[in-house]
């Protein structure tokens, strides 16, 4: 660890899942002074309804770290305390949207870490949705909150390659270091007062990243073969891209997790599944997805061996 910080800055971490603990982590292994950290509130999760603490909370426990956990940032008590911290500077890595009142409260105010290169992609799933259209490249920005959610004037940014076989989840993780890093050269800029502030361009088409729900995860199989591909894998391996199985007059739903593009002609039907012993695929245009990882209802995630290996299918079998 360093220990030539004069350690001017007193931050206050916010954020909740494993993505913000990566930065959380990389400011204590700098010397940062962290005088406390405001995460969500422990909720029931799961089948047994059992209590789960955030990752950040659970990270900043083991860490002896002070924890707030309000359930309403405007509440004067919760406001009182943050005061009493005496932070100079707040950070925000995957949190929920602050009011003026806190984000304005520290001298130095309060920067965010958001993974994409903004202006692009503002909104609560940017990873997900930068491979579900397709894109070769993302990244991450620090900004300073304003009123609006990610529009702030940006600090820094850092892009990074999406591959041809990334998904949302292999991505999440080199982003996740990516933005601890730029996290923590932001606060060096802070600390030694370099940092510089740059609009963002308000004239270039925007893509958005809203949060993303059930309908948003269902298969169009009547969509092109990499439309597809980049669908299934930008939602994986959370939430999962999902469909329904037609087999036997039955119809339920399935998850898919990792698939193949298969160029090829065809006068299947689209969605009309094709298996031999080895192989699973789903008819398409322009060819075939073949299905790899998948998640019959009430079942764990598998390898498509496995399912074949129990799955009776009829000749009629589809998705849709």
């Amino acid at each position: 660890m360093s220990t030539s910080r004069n350690n001017t800055l007193r931050i206050v971490f916010m954020g909740t899942p494993d993505f913000a603990v990566g930065s959380l982590r990389r400011l204590l292994e700098a010397n940062f002074n962290v005088v406390g950290v405001i995460t969500a509130p422990d909720r029931p999760a799961g089948r047994g309804r059992k209590v789960q603490e955030s990752a950040v909370k659970q990270f900043a426990v083991k860490h002896n770290l002070k924890v707030l956990q309000p359930t309403n940032l405007k509440d004067e008590a919760f406001l009182e305390e943050l005061k009493s911290l005496d932070a100079n500077l707040q950070v925000v890595v995957a949190f929920r949207m602050l009011p003026k009142t806190v984000w304005q409260m520290p001298e130095h105010g309060t920067f965010n870490l958001h993974a994409s290169l903004l202006p692009q992609y503002r909104g609560a799933a940017p990873i997900n949705w930068a491979i579900i259209n397709g894109e070769t490249e993302t990244g991450v920005t620090t900004f300073f909150i304003d009123e609006k959610i990610d529009t702030g004037n940006i600090i820094l940014q850092k892009t990074e390659k999406i591959l041809p076989n990334d998904s949302a989840g292999t991505l999440h993780d080199r982003l996740m270091e990516l933005g601890a890093h730029l996290v923590v050269e932001t606060c060096k800029q802070i600390e030694e007062g370099t940092v510089t502030r740059q609009k963002q361009d308000e004239n270039l088409e925007l893509k958005p990243a809203p949060k993303i729900h059930k309908d948003t995860c269902r298969i169009d199989w009547d969509a092109g073969i990499e439309d597809i591909y980049n669908h299934i894998r930008g939602l994986s391996p959370y939430p999962g891209a999902w469909t329904e199985l037609v087999n036997g007059g039955k119809a339920e739903p399935m998850k898919i997790f990792k698939t193949e593009m298969e160029r090829a002609d065809h006068n299947y039907n689209l969605g009309k599944l094709v298996a031999d012993k080895k192989s699973l695929k789903v008819a398409v245009k322009e060819g075939y997805i073949s299905l790899l990882e998948l998640q019959l209802p009430g079942k764990r995630r598998m390898q498509v061996n496995e399912v074949l290996n129990g799955l009776n299918l009829e000749n009629e079998a589809h998705l849709r």
